[in-house]
């Protein structure tokens, strides 16, 4: 009895160790595809890359850069000697003012509410993150990829840059008559109820334009129609300069605005691919048409330049090199690179002509072109972007591309443009009244402009002997 059952305790053993052995070579054949299979969710899971998160740093002062020196000296060499420290001062000014309020209300009621749609929440968001209260560093966003995430104080800041330069886009119509303290008030105002809700509406999911399903890439709409309108509003409310259209205006400094320009070419890349909140091929689309559709402008400008008026001029290889940018700037990531230069050159066409004889026609004094290069080139652009981003031409069209019906988002596109002009010409006219009644005017007195906005309002002169 005892050797059988040594016996049978000996073969227990055996069979036990040899099941031990088959259940770890099992366990060690499966440990290589458990191992693939984890690699794979970690890869799609959501997570912070740090690459995104880098470029859009890069992309934020970019764009910064854009406007501060950028857009200043664009500006401050098409004015007359005695106002380029005015308009300087005026963008300096007005980009740290809307810093700061978009950081204490701008980014809660932009990108913030209920994401429904219903009701208020269509048009604007809430105060739950007002002076950005819960947002810290581990806080994210989202992207346009469902596995990339974006440090969420980093979008704030990217954003801040566009409003900061939405506004003080504005400040070129109106350059060399209007009190300093009246344009800070007028863009404080037309920033809170005009910039903050189109943005909503336009970038935000719960808004009324995102769920119409208009395309804005970077901000056809929301920056360039936005302030193109309220510059157009503003000049006419303020009138004419003295002298003007009965002695020569003429740019102090165009060298000034030679540099101020390739300043701007240079931040609009951090505007356009960087509005794609990833550096993948995408990002390097919007890149290169922001490249090919201000190339083909500024040479569709000299073009028109050199057959009505017999030369090409090099302010005019700049201004159409901006009216590209601006036409671009909705369509960046929707149009192909075929379509960009033909969505740039078209532009420039249109945008001369406002120039040159739409201004003349009605004769209001938009000092800087602003609703001629901005306003114009914005709807343009915008209404454009239908036709670019059709797949069959080249572009980039969200969803399935053969659903993709130009003629049908032709007329969403339209009806953004519409509810841009006219929300952001009713607050930009609105708050000028507001800002008359409370500053007794809106225009400096006339031996001011006389004299000049620098010494009169700064007591500083640019140039001294």
């Amino acid at each position: 009895m005892t050797g059988l059952k040594t016996s049978k305790l000996l073969g227990g053993s055996l069979l036990a160790s040899l099941a031990m052995s088959v259940a770890a070579f099992a366990q060690d054949a499966a440990a290589p595809a458990a191992d693939a299979a984890a690699a794979v969710v970690a890869e799609v899971a959501p997570h912070v890359d740090k690459g995104d998160t880098a470029w859009m740093l890069v992309s934020t002062m970019a764009v910064i850069v854009m406007t501060v020196p950028g857009l200043a000296l664009f500006y401050g060499g098409l004015v007359r000697s005695k106002n380029v420290l005015s308009v300087l001062t005026q963008v300096f000014a007005g980009f740290a003012m809307i810093a700061l309020l978009w950081v204490a209300y701008g980014y809660t009621l932009a990108f913030n509410g209920a994401t429904d749609g219903s009701g208020l929440s269509n048009f604007v968001g809430d105060f739950s993150k007002f002076f950005l209260v819960g947002i810290g560093p581990d806080s994210t966003t989202t992207t346009f990829s469902a596995a990339f995430l974006l440090p969420e104080m980093v979008f704030v800041i990217f954003q801040l840059t566009f409003a900061a330069i939405t506004a003080t886009l504005i400040v070129g119509a109106i350059a060399e008559r209007m009190k300093f303290g009246a344009l800070l008030a007028f863009l404080a105002i037309w920033f809170t109820f005009s910039y903050i809700p189109i943005a909503h509406m336009v970038w935000y999911s719960g808004g009324l334009l995102f769920k119409l399903g208009a395309y804005d890439f970077a901000g056809g709409t929301v920056v360039h129609i936005n302030s193109g309108v309220a510059a157009l509003v503003a000049c006419l409310v303020l009138g004419p300069r003295i002298g003007y259209l009965k002695e020569p205006i003429a740019p102090h400094n165009l060298v000034l605005t030679y540099i101020g320009a390739g300043l701007l070419w240079f931040g609009w890349f951090g505007f356009n691919a960087g509005s794609n909140l990833e550096a993948n091929g995408l990002t390097a689309i919007a890149l290169l048409n922001t490249i090919t559709a201000p190339a083909a402008a500024a040479l569709v400008w000299i073009l028109c330049e050199k057959i009505s008026r017999g030369h090409a001029s090099a302010l005019g290889a700049v201004t159409g090199a901006v009216a590209g940018l601006v036409a671009i700037t909705p369509a960046a990531g929707f149009a192909g690179v075929a379509g960009a230069m033909v969505l740039g050159g078209v532009a420039s066409v249109v945008c001369f002509w406002a120039v040159v004889s739409l201004k003349q026609m009605f004769k209001y004094d938009d000092s800087l072109d602003v609703f001629g290069v901005h306003g114009v080139g914005g709807i343009v652009g915008a209404l454009g972007t239908a036709i670019v981003a059709t797949p069959s031409l080249g572009g980039y069209a969200l969803g399935e591309a053969a659903a993709y019906s130009w003629t049908s988002q032709f007329m969403i596109q339209l009806e953004a443009v519409a509810i841009a002009v006219v929300w952001s010409g009713v607050v930009a006219f609105v708050a000028l009244m507001i800002v008359k009644v409370v500053f007794g005017g809106l225009r400096v007195a006339e031996s001011a402009e006389s004299d000049g906005l620098d010494i009169a309002t700064h007591g500083e002169h640019a140039y001294n002997s």
